[in-house]
């Protein structure tokens, strides 16, 4: 049992950039500040297939750690909601992720109450933006965590709209409290029909739901 949990860490948190059916990643664009450095993260290709933004510290070795700390799943910065996007469907998608994320987790690493514990790695992630856009269109905009609408009406009526949320997390070595592993996701969610659909939690979960199952399903 104890040999399941010593899998490659690195891969745990890079599947959270799986999921949806896309293959279209962050741009720099959609940074938020919430990890201390981007320059270093490249395009990788997931074990499923996936590309991928992330970086992984040379010297990071995943065998050393047996444990995850588990900070909360946090929005970054405070969400805007508004007409289409509300406070509540904010609040469902951040607990919604923290209960998927953190039971996934679970599954293959120890969780511990205390960063203290030996041979530990500190998961820190944000929920860095919320976007819908018209369908087939380029993003001309993303405000983290705001809803906007990106892109115009076709002449012949309404057009269809992605929803998307950007997700960026951290693995940090809790001993010497250096990052080892960073990754930025872009997931796709359902489609709207139109601009004035409300954005609902349902909406946005089956790209949580496939951050958690591929973490679960990994395998070295």
């Amino acid at each position: 049992m104890l040999a399941m949990k010593h899998i490659s860490a690195a891969v745990v948190i890079g599947s959270l950039l799986l999921g949806g059916c896309t293959s279209k990643v962050a741009d720099t664009k959609d940074y938020s500040g919430f990890l201390p450095d981007y320059s270093k993260l490249h395009k990788a290709e997931s074990a499923s297939g996936q590309e991928v933004l992330r970086w992984a510290d040379p010297s990071f070795k995943a065998q050393n750690y047996q444990n995850l700390y588990y900070e909360p799943i946090v929005y970054y910065p405070t969400p805007k909601p508004n007409a289409q996007i509300t406070q509540q469907t904010l609040d469902q998608v951040l607990s919604y992720t923290n209960q998927n994320v953190k039971s996934a987790f679970g599954q293959r690493l120890n969780l511990v109450n205390s960063p203290k514990t030996p041979n530990t790695l500190i998961f820190r992630g944000a929920i860095t933006g919320v976007a819908a856009s018209t369908e087939g269109l380029q993003f001309y905009e993303v405000i983290p965590v705001a809803l906007v609408i990106a892109g115009t009406m076709a002449a012949t009526g309404e057009r269809d709209q992605d929803t998307t949320l950007l997700f960026e997390g951290q693995l940090i070595d809790a001993s010497t409290g250096k990052t080892v592993f960073e990754v930025v996701r872009k997931g796709f969610g359902k489609q709207l029909s139109n601009d004035s659909q409300k954005v609902t939690a349902e909406d946005l979960k089956k790209i949580v739901t496939d951050m958690s199952s591929d973490i679960q399903r990994y395998r070295d």
